[in-house]
């Protein structure tokens, strides 16, 4: 094979610095990950209808919980131990915010990270996401909300540094409880206007 056409197959590499640069001036997201930008996927209107509702109702039980805070999609986060810039669908930070010493808008010590799952993401936010985010030494807790279905998971880190799955739904009358910030959320409250999902509530007794 020529030269030229071997260099065509080579994935072009760069820096954390050189990503940077060119993230914070582009319309769209990209992660980074050991020297290449990927594209983010556009979510759909259920995934968008979800991470609304979590932020809402996150927020409502922050207002009583003045040492943390959320932030939506638009946070980017970065993990020094394995590379990783992303932008999950809500983060939480309890405490101070510590930054990126490269980039002052990216943080660095989420407690609580919380992805919504779709068709497109479910894979790499179970697996592969997971394993990154848990280098994270200040993360608690990781929940994930499927868009297409009532099911959502909240995994926990236990004292000893192990990670366990400490609560599941599967129900619009179930709730899940996410321990760092003291919220339990109702999941018909998440999937509330969502399409095919919130009509699966049973309606209300007379």
């Amino acid at each position: 094979m020529a030269a030229s056409a071997l260099a065509l197959l080579q994935p072009i590499m760069y820096s954390e610095e050189e990503y940077l640069r060119i993230e914070n001036d582009a319309f769209e997201k990209s992660e980074y990950f050991q020297g290449q930008i990927i594209s983010m996927a556009g979510a759909t209107p259920n995934h968008n209808r979800v991470k609304e509702n979590v932020a809402v109702e996150v927020g409502i039980v922050l207002k009583q919980n003045k040492s943390c805070r959320s932030s939506s999609s638009d946070q980017r986060i970065h993990i020094p131990a394995n590379s990783l810039y992303t932008y999950p669908d809500i983060v939480i930070v309890c405490g101070p915010n510590k930054f990126s010493p490269l980039d002052r808008i990216t943080i660095t010590n989420p407690s609580v990270i919380i992805e919504v799952l779709s068709s497109s993401t479910e894979e790499y936010d179970r697996g592969y996401k997971f394993k990154l985010y848990r280098d994270i030494e200040t993360l608690q807790e990781y929940v994930t909300i499927d868009s297409r279905k009532p099911y959502a998971q909240v995994f926990r880190r236990t004292a000893d540094n192990q990670w366990i799955l400490a609560d599941d739904a599967f129900s619009l009358t179930d709730n899940i409880t996410i321990q760092t910030i003291g919220a339990t959320l109702q999941m018909a409250d998440l999937y509330d206007g969502t399409e095919n999902v919130s009509s699966l509530l049973p309606p209300a007794k007379e």
